[in-house]
């Protein structure tokens, strides 16, 4: 029963972490003025998908649905690793390690009017992918997510295997 216990401790710190994370990406974009490139976007996805499943796992924990709850947290630990890999890979095109996307930039909705075009295409800001607006410690923004989302994805994992129940033990008689 203690394992269980642990369990839940763990998703619901896993909630919670991953709830943390999204909430200052959506910080930075809306009260630091951060605008967020395509790939920055794309790496929000996991916490999308992840975070409502963790939730879910946490709720068949607290039913008593240790086997449906740990196959839940396999699947979200594989959404974050996915996420780690995202963050990994615009890290690394930010550092010049690799080529980043062709396609990656950000910006502002279309102007609604032809009179406002010009002013439009002046104060519009292109944010590319393979620049780090940001960095503490060396890491961007991309490159926290990545350490974030492993961390996330270790944690679920480590969920997961304290719901796998134990192997009866084999006895042997002498």
């Amino acid at each position: 029963m203690a394992r269980e216990q642990l369990a839940k401790s763990a998703t619901g710190l896993l909630l919670l972490g991953g709830l943390v994370v999204i909430a200052t990406a959506w910080g930075f974009q809306l009260i630091g003025g951060y605008v967020p490139c395509k790939l920055c976007l794309e790496q929000r996805i996991p916490y999308y998908a992840g975070l409502p499943l963790t939730a879910l796992a946490l709720f068949l924990v607290m039913r008593g649905r240790s086997g449906l709850a740990g196959l839940v947290l396999l699947a979200v630990a594989a959404i974050f690793a996915y996420g780690a890999g995202l963050g990994i890979y615009q890290a690394g095109a930010e550092w010049d390690f690799w080529a980043g996307p062709n396609d990656c930039g950000g910006g502002s909705a279309a102007p609604t009017s032809a009179s406002n075009m010009l002013q439009a295409l002046q104060s519009t800001r292109v944010v590319s992918c393979t620049e780090a607006s940001w960095r503490m410690f060396g890491l961007s923004f991309a490159g926290w997510n990545a350490v974030a989302s492993a961390g996330l994805a270790g944690l679920a994992l480590v969920a997961a295997f304290l719901l796998k129940r134990p192997a009866n033990p084999v006895t042997v008689d002498a």
